[in-house]
């Protein structure tokens, strides 16, 4: 199998440069539209949560960016508060430190201490959706009992995988260390509850992974849920979180007991 040109998604959507340029645009329209709260958590400029407030009583969700741990940050993804907002939902955005001058470990912990910061600001411990990278990290948090639950959405949860891949150039992974760090090898917390959401117009082995960590945590004890959406790609499978009434948008609803 050639694994490069499974997992390199920029590649695979030659029109990626639209796509995230519209991102943009409309992240900017929304802070305009709902100016943020930044919230510092670490002590790189990179370590800070924007927070869309709705109400002081209100559930949280964190969304989780992807790049492959190594590109994009909160100012491209503002767009997905309103829509959430919509529903009465509170969100948090957070940038986090990228390889390769940070490595993949210590961005690990540093979601982790955002999610500790989350919780001592708002009392409550949220649910998180996160892209690709992201996805990866929301299920982590899970594990760690940092989130109530999770949807990943076109997760990357085995990371053996990119350790011969061009993208590891910049995250320096070798095979002990990628399956150390890997959200499969973790063992999800009783009561824990993963989605995870993928593009039917994905490679293989981005359709395998959902698959695979939907079952693995489903026969470990979680409650977990596996979709595949039609005529999505890995960067349009995004789409949904900007309508307030699409069946994604709507299942986050449903985690956040909104």
């Amino acid at each position: 199998m050639d694994l490069e040109a499974e997992y390199n998604n920029r590649a695979r959507v030659p029109g990626h440069p639209a796509v995230i340029a519209r991102w943009r645009r409309d992240a900017e329209a929304a802070r305009g539209a709902h100016p943020p709260r930044p919230r510092p958590y670490g002590a790189s400029e990179r370590g800070v949560i924007d927070l869309f407030d709705v109400g002081p009583d209100r559930p949280w969700v964190v969304f989780l960016h992807g790049g492959y741990w190594q590109a994009l940050g909160r100012e491209d993804f503002s767009w997905v508060a309103p829509p959430l907002m919509a529903h009465g939902l509170n969100v948090a955005i957070p940038s986090y430190d990228l390889a390769p001058d940070c490595p993949l470990d210590a961005i690990l912990r540093g979601i982790g201490a955002m999610a500790a910061a989350l919780r001592a600001e708002t009392g409550q411990t949220p649910v998180v959706v996160g892209h690709s990278a992201g996805g990866h990290m929301a299920a982590w948090l899970v594990a760690d009992m940092q989130a109530r639950s999770a949807l990943a959405i076109s997760g990357v949860f085995e990371l053996e995988p990119l350790v011969s891949t061009s993208l590891n150039a910049a995250l320096c992974l070798d095979r002990e260390t990628a399956r150390d760090l890997s959200a499969s090898a973790r063992t999800p917390p009783a009561g824990a509850v993963l989605d995870c959401w993928v593009g039917a117009e994905e490679s293989r082995e981005f359709l395998r992974q959902s698959r695979d960590m939907a079952d693995r945590w489903a026969g470990l004890g979680a409650t977990t849920r596996f979709e595949s959406m039609a005529g999505a790609d890995h960067f349009s499978v995004l789409d949904p979180l900007g309508d307030a009434d699409s069946p994604l948008l709507r299942r986050l609803v449903e985690m956040a007991g909104a």
